[in-house]
């Protein structure tokens, strides 16, 4: 397949970014650099807007995915960067900082049009260093650059998985094209054991950059950098790990190994972020674990060969996200009002808590439901059990708010109905632009994810409903400091590279705070 059969459309975005990047360099006007950032990134948009038009005319076998990937990425660096000129008004540096995050954009952009494993692993390489510049944006700020220190050292070991799984694979397959690597491994009548060590590595890799327990310090602290760069990193850069399994979802279907790495480690990860969440009050810190959480949810997703609904949650996420950050001071006020207006009725007693659990198997019985109706016009619909009960264990909350009574229950109901068709409607649009796993997970790697997403619920129902039990007040140190993994990552790093930190200045000293994810 050729590197450009998207055409110019698709290829002219990271090259706008870069364009714009050479511009501003020469330019030694702040405003002037502001307004062609922000014309590059409005112009990099309208061409991801053409490619969907082109598409939408042409007959051609488009690549979709990376189609509906680089809109995104796209209108969140049109965005970011707005929100960017308003954020730094009066900082210095504001011209290193346009550079690295065009030339962030950049990186990305190729990341999600290329079709050579090669050139998406370099050109993922490249987004890290230039995002470490980001980063490090208030250098002044001690907290900062330890979290800088800890990318960048977990940054660098997933780089090198990522560059031994190149050679594992092209070794085996003599190519590094997708649809090359596909065709090979579809061939094949069993998985080589080279290939199935790259699948490994690369699993690995995209554990280390998706920032899953017990590396996953850097991403929780990386609230001292300036407010857009966490809305980048969060929205679309950690989510780069799961496009890059959705894009080697054959080779990832034929490893069971890689497969049982990923839903055990995002498992853990999202069990352990999600119950750590819940102690922390600081705003950002909360979407910080959430990120994680939602990483390890994805990765599950991906492990399961679930790849429509991992495509679907990377998309959602991102945009949450982006928007959460973004509009951090609103959350803040929100949670204001809620402090005096609380918006469910308290769950203070055992049946309150038992009626809670069974939320979940009505919320999927109705999603159950929704799909027989969907079937009747369209027999082929197939959603597998286990992306249902995920679904319904997400949806389960909303019948929750039922201060209303009969209505309240009622307006519970509705709005999983709503939302499970919805979700119907994105499981056929984005099936068909991820390719179909070549065989289901296994049952035990099946049963294990269930369970623990499971078991995730039924603790943080306990938890909110007795939080002053015995079993609470101990757990509640353990959560609050993260399990204490990320202490001895940290010490490890410190031992391992030590790093020179600078004085603290008045703008900086309450920093300290952000090393146990306690800034706002």
């Amino acid at each position: 397949m050729s590197e450009f059969h998207n055409g110019v459309w698709l290829w002219g975005v990271p090259l706008v970014y870069a364009l714009a990047c050479l511009i501003i360099a020469c330019s030694a006007k702040i405003l002037r650099a502001w307004a062609i950032a922000e014309g590059a990134a409005l112009a990099a948009l309208g061409l991801a807007l053409a490619g969907v038009v082109q598409q939408a005319f042409s007959y051609a076998n488009a690549d979709r995915l990376g189609l509906v990937m680089l809109v995104l990425v796209s209108l969140l660096g049109w965005v970011v960067i707005r929100y960017s000129r308003r954020y730094l008004n009066g900082e210095a540096g504001q011209q290193r900082y346009m550079l690295a995050m065009l030339l962030t954009l950049a990186s990305i952009g190729v990341v999600v049009v290329t079709h050579n494993l090669g050139v998406l692993v370099l050109a993922w390489i490249a987004s890290s260093v230039t995002l470490h510049y980001l980063l490090t944006f208030y250098r002044d700020r001690p907290a900062a650059l330890v979290v800088a220190h800890k990318k960048f050292i977990v940054s660098r070991l997933a780089e090198v998985c990522l560059l031994v799984a190149l050679g594992l694979i092209y070794r085996a397959t003599g190519t590094l094209g997708f649809q090359g690597i596909a065709e090979h491994v579809l061939a094949a009548p069993a998985l080589s054991v080279g290939l199935n060590a790259a699948m490994v590595l690369m699993v690995l890799a995209v554990i280390l950059k998706s920032a899953q327990l017990p590396v996953h310090g850097w991403l929780i602290q990386v609230v001292e950098a300036p407010t857009p760069v966490s809305a980048l990193l969060h929205a679309g850069i950690v989510n780069l790990g799961g496009f890059l399994l959705i894009r080697l979802a054959v080779l990832l279907s034929a490893s069971p190994t890689a497969q049982a790495v990923l839903v055990v480690v995002g498992s853990l990860s999202a069990v352990l972020a999600g119950l750590v969440m819940m102690t922390r009050i600081s705003i950002k810190v909360r979407l910080a674990w959430s990120t994680c959480a939602q990483m390890g949810f994805m990765l599950v997703e991906c492990g399961l060969g679930l790849y429509e609904l991992a495509f679907l949650h990377l998309v959602a996420h991102s945009l949450y996200k982006a928007y959460a950050f973004l509009s951090a001071g609103e959350a803040v006020l929100e949670t204001r009002r809620n402090a005096f207006f609380p918006p469910e009725v308290k769950c203070t007693s055992a049946i309150g808590v038992l009626v809670r659990l069974l939320c979940v198997p009505f919320a999927t019985a109705l999603l159950v439901a929704s799909v027989a109706v969907w079937q009747t016009g369209l027999p082929g619909l197939t959603i597998a059990p286990v992306a249902l009960l995920i679904v319904g264990l997400g949806l389960a909350p909303l019948l929750w708010r039922i201060n209303g009574g009969v209505m309240g229950a009622v307006r519970g109901v509705m709005a999983i109905l709503v939302l499970a068709q919805l979700y119907i409607a994105g499981h056929l649009a984005f099936g068909a632009l991820v390719p179909a796993a070549a065989m289901p997970a296994a049952l035990p790697l099946t049963l294990w994810a269930g369970f623990s997403l499971a078991a995730l619920y039924a603790l943080q129902v306990g938890l909110l409903a007795f939080p002053r039990s015995q079993f609470a007040q101990a757990f509640y140190p353990w959560a609050y400091a993260g399990f204490y993994l990320d202490e001895r990552f940290t010490r490890l790093t410190f031992r391992l590279w030590p790093i020179s930190l600078p004085a603290v200045s008045p703008r900086a000293h309450h920093s300290t705070s952000v090393l146990r994810g306690e800034k706002s």
